[in-house]
């Protein structure tokens, strides 16, 4: 079964003169239950592919399928919604409310659905993700560390098809980033929901099972990853610079 999957994608921006194409040719497919990561120098279309995915953005041409669903086809409303219930997103800036609490920011996605939040799922994601007792404190209160844990369990909180991590480990210091890597993959397992993470670093594609590399708007090679830093590193110098 297929989690995400993308087909002849394209996207520019701009117009005339100014049109500057950032994805063409772009085709990925992520499997239900894997952890991937799509891996690229700055300015080579990660981060445009994740808000196309994630309906934050409409592309200029292709097509986008989450769980089934052709995330292209929507409206805005429609896109919000859809990506309420079965798409998770964590930034690199955590995105989170600083007026709510830890406890309101897991919960929000399904309270903007009008729906009913599940306190002992709740309970549980705060206690794997090792922010048990904080449920009601803010962001300010928190390590960066913490604030992007918050972030992830907020994504995973409805149990989404897909969870998509924009550079999650940019705003973190390298122990932060490994810890927050450890995480993904050990809910990944547990949770069985796929993960497509988008990196610049070797080290943090690595704890993915299968990097995508990307160059020049289009998806070049991949490879599995072994949990080798190295080898990733060697690819990507291969295939992309």
């Amino acid at each position: 079964m297929v989690a995400l999957k993308a087909t002849d994608l394209a996207h520019a921006y701009g117009k005339g003169a100014m049109r500057q194409k950032v994805l063409e040719n772009f085709n990925l497919t992520v499997e239900s239950g894997s952890f991937e990561a799509l891996m690229g120098p700055s300015g080579s279309g990660k981060s445009t592919f994740l808000h196309l995915a994630a309906g934050l953005a409409v592309p200029s041409s292709g097509r986008i399928e989450i769980g089934g669903h052709v995330v292209t086809d929507m409206s805005d409303a429609a896109a919000a919604k859809f990506r309420r219930r079965h798409v998770g997103v964590v930034f690199q800036d955590f995105n989170l409310v600083d007026s709510l609490t830890v406890a309101e920011n897991v919960m929000l996605p399904v309270r903007l659905d009008h729906g009913r939040p599940d306190r002992n799922r709740l309970r549980e994601l705060l206690s794997r993700l090792g922010l048990e007792g904080k449920d009601t404190r803010r962001p300010a209160e928190l390590s960066g560390g913490e604030r992007q844990r918050v972030a992830v369990a907020r994504a995973l909180f409805a149990g989404p098809d897909v969870i998509l991590a924009d550079e999650p480990t940019g705003n973190l210091d390298v122990a932060a980033s490994r810890d927050l890597c450890s995480l993904l993959k050990s809910l990944n397992g547990v949770e069985k929901t796929a993960v497509l993470l988008v990196t610049h670093d070797p080290v943090v594609a690595a704890s993915a099972s299968k990097v995508h590399f990307l160059k020049d708007g289009h998806i070049v090679a991949a490879c599995e990853t072994e949990g080798d830093a190295g080898k990733v590193s060697r690819t990507y110098l291969d295939v992309v610079r």
